[in-house]
């Protein structure tokens, strides 16, 4: 239910600033679908891949998303090849499109990660902080640290998602150049997902010290700062 209403919050911040931007009404209701699809779609099989082993001996078991199994980043992936899609079939361009659906993103995987606590998915390791929360007894998270308190690492990410949503909201008016705002979620995002992987309690694959969620906030960090330092300006900011 989390899920679905992550995305109607993604859907609603759309709409708004699809009004703003004189863009159709429905248009907001377009892109929020397409990139559901293309987002659960790409979790998904990053999850499977993850878990290749697994799904192998029992490839049905590939079919129930209701037991949980999505990756963000395998989403955020699919969802920019969608993205992508969608530009070259409405003749836009690529990165205009992409400021536009990015600025939905955090909002909705705030509201997402709310989920992920309640679920007792994506929780962390022990702590003595005020902050740490106990799971109930059966649970996913007290199956791993029985009688523990946990880190509450899925709101940690609520809370730095939200402030990412409010600085993109600034800055989208104000940016100079065609793709900027996506290139400044880039800088933002993997700065506190790398962050908060520390504090992850869940099993996580590790290479070199680093888990696949911390090597790939790299590399997208990386990416940002090449967005940020070699697309050209393309309009001059709101005042």
């Amino acid at each position: 239910m989390l899920t679905a209403l992550a995305f109607m919050a993604a859907v609603f911040h759309w709409n708004r600033l699809a009004k703003r931007d004189g863009r159709p009404p429905e248009f907001g209701y377009d892109l929020g679908l397409w990139m559901m699809i293309s987002g659960i779609l790409g979790a998904r099989a990053a999850y499977i891949i993850a878990n290749f082993q697994f799904f192998a001996a029992q490839p049905l078991e590939i079919l129930r998303i209701d037991k949980g199994g999505l990756i963000y980043y395998g989403g955020f992936l699919g969802a920019s090849l969608c993205l992508y899609i969608m530009a070259r079939m409405r003749h836009e361009t690529l990165w205009s499109l992409a400021d536009f659906a990015v600025t939905g993103l955090p909002l909705g995987h705030a509201v997402g990660r709310i989920g992920c606590f309640i679920n007792g998915c994506c929780f962390g390791h022990p702590t003595n902080s005020f902050l740490g929360v106990q799971y109930p007894e059966g649970s996913e998270p007290w199956k791993a640290y029985p009688h523990c308190d946990l880190h509450p690492t899925q709101l940690y990410e609520t809370a730095f998602n939200l402030l990412i949503y409010g600085l993109l909201l600034w800055y989208y008016p104000r940016k100079r150049k065609d793709g900027g705002v996506f290139a400044l979620y880039l800088l933002t995002y993997p700065i506190g997902r790398f962050l908060v992987e520390f504090f992850r309690g869940d099993e996580r694959l590790h290479w070199m010290g680093l888990n696949a969620a911390q090597e790939l906030s790299v590399v997208l960090f990386g990416l940002g700062l090449l967005l940020w330092a070699f697309l050209p300006k393309t309009r001059k900011p709101a005042p």
